[in-house]
């Protein structure tokens, strides 16, 4: 006895089994019923499943039911298999049959199913009601065929019967079965449908099969009569026939006029489906259906009563209507052709107008139209207008005459169609949105896009410029089309950087991302060679960062390749960050610092870092993909390294240099950093260097350095022909940053270093720091301001004469009226140095003689009690300085106020206070000095005190001001006049000196003694 096979076993081959069937089924043309069928079977799936995970009841009715939906997925898989290649003429006209098939096999499952369910209650218990819905809908499945599909098989069927035959019939015909199942009614795709049906009558002939063979031999015989199934040669031919009947008739003629046989007793118009009754009339088919549902019984042409209302196809009438219709055809195609040579605007708009209409009436005039060489003739006449609606007439004349036609999209081609065209795409709207549905349809045949065409279009001057253009168009078909156009074109690399040089960088960067290796370097090759601005930078980097840092990865080639992009890209903001958020700051490092790669690798990387920290931006992109800062001292000992190998590149040593001194910048911790790892020490060299924007970087690090490491530099200058260098930087008017930086390194020079200053005096040093004071740079003037201090020193007057001998005074009081807070309150204090010295330098010379006597008849000044000069005595009131003092005691900023204060400090000495004190009430410079009193800081308020002080040793100034400056005085020291108070105290003797010159021999403060 045979050993049954396991229930398992059998379980597990029809699952695969089912599976297979139903995916198949997905895939058939005729996809509704199969469609249904398919669903039902992976639903089966689901129950057999189930099944597996539990214990089968191995029953004989088990086996039977399993080895029926076996036996049934098997007649199911036939099925598939039998209609999955068939063409979508022959499904269609089949489609009862198929149905039919489909739903019996459908039902005979859903009982084989039924069965299995039946035997194994228990087991599919937990899914019965699933089950029992399952197979209750597939025995009573009801297929049907779509209500369009089944009016078109109707129709073929009826014509049949009636043996029509006629070309113009078989023209509709085919048009509704091409669109009902979406094939396009052009000859290649209808020769292949009609192919289909020549292999099926033959398989059925094969088969034996005679009624089969029969009604495929008639629809073929039918659909075969139909313009776009006949051979270009015959076409030919019968429009040549056609042609030489109607020599005949005048060429002035623009129709034939109909038979009266041809005209319908009913509707009056020229018949299309003539039929006839028995007594012989003929009428238009529906009309006389329409004439008989009316109610009426008679002839319509005779009135006579019919005792016989049917009627049959007048098959010979309705081909002589068409040879008829055909002849009128050519005439109007020899008028057209005439109307378009004349080159009148009227008579070409009545031509397109014609055209048109004949391809509407049949689909033969698409090819009669170019056989007659009017398409040609369109071709090259046509050219944009003025007027917007003959331009669209133009276009859409065109596209209806190669729309489906592939000779006449060659014929376009040829004649210079795209050349012609392209113009039209720059015009407005609507008009563009004609010429673009043009060529997209010259541009697909039957098997889609049409690469040489292609191919042509791209090397037409303007097009791809034309097309980018249309995909900013308000119109969505426009620009869709636009950009599926360009997207065939970018197949081709040299179309993808024609359209990155007119900014559309979609092709670019999907080939940079997904393109295969090959082309992705050849892309960036090409990418170099785009010149971006800032915006279309952004558009670019925003796609291909990610891939450019994947490159890194691969050979030397694709690096160095990456990486000049990369430099290219990576001096915009938003780039930065997609390279930072990327992580691909860290892949740059560990490249630039690889002592094992290539120097222009390393150059590059430099050039990549120097990006990321400029603008200003320092050390904000040098960070993890998590945004957490990187470890930035190895990168500032790296790069000192670099400066200090002769071996290495200046490609290398310049960038990173730069990188170097932007990192800086932003950090006063890394500047420490850089002192640390002995900076200082191994850029002063650099002022020597070769190169000169290497030497203009290490002047404006040593600027940074100088504040911390001093010493070092003055030692360094003090060597022959160092401090010469130094100058010289001074004296660069072109780079008022390095003039700002050497001016800068000057002013955190030790001021005691005596020598250094002399020897800059020697040599220009002095002179071109105030030329830098007439500079347009805030920063550079603001530093040359800090380094004039050296030179204005009050302990040597030698120095002091050296800068007012060069015309810096004069700019002094200048600043004063207008300049930054800082450069004012660095001008107040420069002049206070100077003034500190009037005294001194106005003493009278003890000599007799003229001079003494020319002295004497000078002015004297107020202040210094001699005759005062700038030049000489280095006075404020010489120089109008005291005004715009005042100002600046009256504009309440700390900075400014404080320095001036001191400056006018300077002109009330105590051996004669009542003078200064004189002139600073003359100028008005008091009162906002007592107001400092109650808006300054307290450093503020202490030299204003000070000042006062001195100010109130004049009994004529106490008279003047002591009331006013009682209440800020007695603010000061009212809350606390016992408290150890440094501000307290001296407001306290200034309110005694008050209270000295006081009128009133009360005191004003009770409890201090002189």
């Amino acid at each position: 006895m045979a050993e049954l096979v396991p229930v398992g076993t059998i379980l597990a081959v029809l699952s695969n089994q089912i599976i297979k069937t139903a995916v198949a089924a997905k895939e058939v043309l005729e996809k509704e019923s199969f469609k249904i069928l398919s669903k039902h079977l992976f639903s089966i799936q689901v129950v057999l499943e189930e099944l597996q995970s539990k214990k089968l009841d191995d029953s004989p009715a088990t086996r039977k039911a399993l080895e029926s939906i076996e036996s049934d997925v098997k007649k199911a898989n036939n099925l598939v298999e039998k209609y999955k290649n068939k063409g979508r003429f022959y499904l269609l006209i089949k489609c009862r049959n198929i149905v039919k098939e489909v739903q019996d096999i459908t039902r005979h499952i859903g009982k084989s199913l039924a069965a299995l369910s039946v035997a194994n209650i228990e087991v599919l218990s937990g899914m019965s009601e699933q089950v029992n819905r399952l197979q209750n809908e597939m025995q009573r499945a009801e297929l049907e065929a779509s209500h369009s599909q089944k009016r078109v098989v109707d129709k073929l069927n009826q014509a049949l019967k009636d043996q029509i035959q006629d070309q113009e019939f078989a023209n509709d015909m085919l048009k509704e079965i091409a669109r009902a199942v979406g094939v396009p009614v052009e000859p290649a795709e209808i020769s292949k449908e009609l192919e289909s049906f020549k292999r099926e009558k033959e398989e059925a002939a094969n088969r034996k099969e005679m009624a089969e063979v029969f009604f495929l031999e008639q629809v073929i015989k039918l659909l075969s009569q139909a313009d776009a199934a006949r051979n270009y040669e015959e076409v030919r031919n019968q429009y040549f026939q056609r042609l030489r009947v109607i020599e005949c008739h005048d060429p002035k003629e623009e129709s034939i006029q109909p038979f009266k046989p041809f005209i319908c007793c009913i509707t009056g118009h020229v018949m299309l489906d003539p039929v006839s009754l028995c007594t012989g009339t003929a009428c238009e088919r529906t009309a006389l259906e329409a004439w008989f549902n009316s109610g009426e019984k008679t002839d319509p042409e005779t009135g006579e009563i019919l005792e016989d209302c049917s009627y049959r196809s007048n098959l010979r009438l309705r081909q002589s209507i068409q040879e008829w219709r055909e002849l009128n055809y050519c005439v109007k195609i020899r008028s057209c052709k005439e109307k378009l040579l004349a080159e009148a605007d009227s008579s070409i708009k009545e031509a397109l107008s014609c055209m048109q209409e004949l391809i509407k009436e049949s689909s033969i005039n698409k090819d009669w139209i170019s056989i007659g060489g009017l398409t040609e003739i369109l071709v090259s006449i046509i050219s944009p207008l003025h007027d917007d609606d003959a331009n669209i007439h133009q276009i859409n004349a065109l596209n209806d005459i190669v729309e489906g036609n592939e000779r006449n999209k060659e014929i376009f081609i040829e004649n210079q169609g795209l050349y012609n065209v392209i113009p039209y795409l720059a015009l407005d709207s609507s008009v563009a949105k004609a010429a673009i549905n043009l060529l997209h349809e010259v541009l697909h045949d039957s098997s889609g896009w049409n690469t040489a065409y292609c191919n042509d279009l791209s090397q037409q001057k303007n097009a791809i410029t034309f097309l980018v253009e249309l995909l900013k168009s308000p119109t969505r078909e426009v620009a869709e089309k636009a950009e599926a156009i360009l997207m065939k074109l970018c197949d081709e690399e040299e179309n993808i950087l024609k359209a990155a040089e007119v900014h559309w960088y979609k092709p670019l960067v999907d080939r940079v991302n997904e393109g295969p290796a090959s082309s992705r370097m050849s892309i960036v090759r090409a990418l170099l060679s785009l010149e971006l601005d800032e915006d279309h930078i952004k558009l670019v980097g925003a796609g291909v960062i990610s891939p450019l840092l994947e490159m890194l990865a691969e050979s030397m080639e694709v690096k160095e390749l990456s990486l000049s992009a990369l430099v290219k890209l990576s001096g915009i903001h938003e780039i930065k960050k997609l390279i930072a958020d990327a992580g691909g700051v860290r892949l740059i490092l560990d490249l630039m610092f690889s002592s094992h790669l290539r120097t222009v690798i390393i150059a590059k990387c430099s050039e990549i870092l120097k990006n990321l920290s400029s603008d200003g931006d320092g050390t904000k992109f040098l960070v993890n993909e998590n945004g957490m800062q990187l470890q930035l001292e190895p990168v500032i000992t790296n790069v000192l390294a670099y400066q200090q190998n002769l071996m290495i590149s200046d490609i290398v040593r310049r960038p990173a240099l730069h990188a170097l001194l932007q990192i800086c910048q932003s950090d006063a911790g890394l500047v420490k950093t850089a002192v640390s790892a002995s900076g200082v020490s191994v850029i002063l060299p650099l002022l020597d260097d070769s190169n000169q924007e290497i030497r203009e970087t290490a002047i404006n690090l040593l600027f940074l350095f100088s504040q911390h490491e001093p010493q070092g530099v003055v030692e360094y200058l003090l060597k022959p022909r160092r401090l010469e260098a130094l100058v010289g930087f001074l004296e660069n008017e072109d780079k008022s940053d390095v003039q700002m930086a050497a001016a800068g390194l000057l002013a955190n020079l030790p001021k005691s270093e005596i020598r250094l200053t002399e020897k800059l005096i020697d040599i220009g040093g002095l002179k071109a720091i105030i030329s830098i004071l007439r500079s347009e740079s805030i920063e550079a003037k603001e530093n040359a301001l800090s380094a004039l201090f050296r030179f204005t020193d009050p302990t040597n007057i030698q120095f002091q004469h050296s800068v007012v001998d060069l015309g810096a005074y004069p700019l002094l009081v200048s600043f004063l009226r207008d300049a930054s807070v800082t450069t004012k309150a660095r001008a107040a204090a420069l002049l206070g140095d100077l003034s500190m010295r009037s005294s001194e330098l106005s003493v009278m010379p003890k000599i007799a003689g003229c001079w003494s006597i020319l002295w004497t008849r000078g002015k004297i000044c107020p202040v210094h009690g001699v005759v005062c000069s700038v030049t000489t005595t280095f006075c404020l009131l010489e120089a109008n300085a005291l005004p715009e003092l005042v100002t600046l005691l009256q504009g309440n900023v700390h900075a400014t106020a404080y320095e001036a204060i001191q400056t006018l400090s300077t002109l009330v000495r105590e051996e004669s206070p009542h003078r200064g004190a004189n002139v600073l009430h003359e100028n008005n410079a008091i009162r906002p000095l007592i107001e400092v009193l109650s808006w300054g800081q307290e450093s503020l308020k202490a030299e204003a005190l000070g000042l006062l002080e001195k100010i109130f040793m004049s009994k004529d100034m106490v008279d003047l001001y002591g009331s006013t400056a009682k209440v800020p005085l007695f603010g000061l020291t009212g809350r606390s006049m016992h408290e150890e108070g440094h501000l307290q105290r001296k407001a306290a003797r200034v309110l005694l000196l008050i209270d000295r010159h006081s009128r009133s021999s009360t005191s004003l403060v009770a409890g201090i003694s002189d």
